[in-house]
């Protein structure tokens, strides 16, 4: 395995306890009320008391992060950091797939959840504190092709049709996931460039690196970190060859500067399939791969993700569903 400690795909990492809420409604509440109803802090944890968890407990700005809710009836609603969380039917809980922005400041995140206990019952609120550390991104300076940094004219419409096709790519329903194991590296090499680099180019264009650059011989094989359906396999002006795979709770993979696209949109794929060849189109500066993780909405850390244990509580293969008990996706 490479040196850069590559995520294992049944990591072992326990979720972290943060809130154990047991309290049912007031003397004399309607059984309808769907007031939020907060427990006292000593009260003893009951086996199936409502619980929200936390994984991991400490993250930077541009980290993925997972939130379990357990012991409520159906699912909840809540948020991080103030953005709305969505949450689907796991295991015996329900799991929401966010991440933090990469421009959260160190200090706390607040995370919050409401949900029944049982049907008709009041609401029960639970709460939990994600601390958020200083990300330490570096800065560098690059050299790329002039036309990278001034795009001509001639060129521009091409790139409002790549933002728009990014932007229908990036756009599926949401539905629980379609894996059944941890995430895996697209490919195993050293790590030329990791998440969150501050980039100059050429001395003027600035921009955030949103992805893990993996080093690579051009025409080396790429694979997918995961099971997923193919949602874009296109040729882009700046990520040049591209794939996006798309992996459900709005969790997608992307694969940049390809020298060869194997797969079409559509596609269902497993991970380990393969997916193209590194290559060096687009704005780059030598053959890599570009490897992206977005999740709700937000480029998140892929070297988080690879630690992350979607399955701490669950025997593998198993997502439970609202309707039908269990069942793999």
């Amino acid at each position: 395995m490479p040196s850069h400690a590559p995520g294992r795909k049944n990591s072992k990492s326990p979720f972290l306890l943060l809130a154990l809420l047991a309290i049912g409604a007031k003397a004399g509440a309607s059984e309808n009320a769907a007031v939020p109803v907060r427990a006292a802090s000593g009260q003893a944890a009951e086996e199936h008391a409502p619980r929200l968890t936390l994984q991991p407990d400490t993250a930077k700005p541009g980290d993925p992060v997972l939130v379990m809710v357990s012991g409520v009836t159906a699912p909840p609603t809540g948020t991080l950091a103030g953005r709305a969380l969505r949450f689907f039917a796991w295991g015996d809980g329900y799991l929401a797939v966010t991440g933090l922005p990469v421009e959260a400041t160190p200090g706390t995140a607040q995370v919050t959840a409401l949900g029944p206990v049982t049907k008709g019952a009041p609401q029960v609120e639970l709460k939990g504190t994600l601390k958020v550390v200083e990300p330490g991104y570096p800065s560098r300076e690059l050299r790329v092709a002039g036309k990278y940094v001034k795009p001509p004219a001639a060129v521009r419409k091409r790139m409002a049709a790549d933002r728009q096709a990014f932007a229908e790519a990036f756009a599926q329903p949401f539905a629980a996931p379609h894996f059944t194991q941890n995430f895996a590296w697209p490919r195993e090499d050293r790590i030329t460039a990791p998440f969150g680099d501050r980039r100059t180019f050429n001395g003027k264009l600035s921009s955030q690196h949103f992805g893990v650059d993996i080093d690579g011989d051009p025409g080396t094989q790429v694979v997918s970190a995961n099971d997923g359906t193919v949602v874009m396999a296109r040729d882009n002006y700046a990520a040049g060859n591209t794939v996006l795979v798309h992996h459900g709770a709005g969790l997608y993979t992307a694969y940049f500067h390809l020298s060869r696209i194997d797969v079409k949109n559509g596609d269902r794929v497993k991970q380990g399939q393969d997916l193209g060849r590194v290559g060096s189109t687009g704005r780059v500066t030598g053959p890599h791969l570009h490897w992206g993780v977005k999740v709700d909405g937000l480029w998140v850390d892929g070297q988080s993700l690879l630690k992350m244990d979607f399955f701490p509580h669950l025997p593998p293969s198993v997502a439970r569903s609202e309707t039908t008990g269990l069942t793999t996706p």
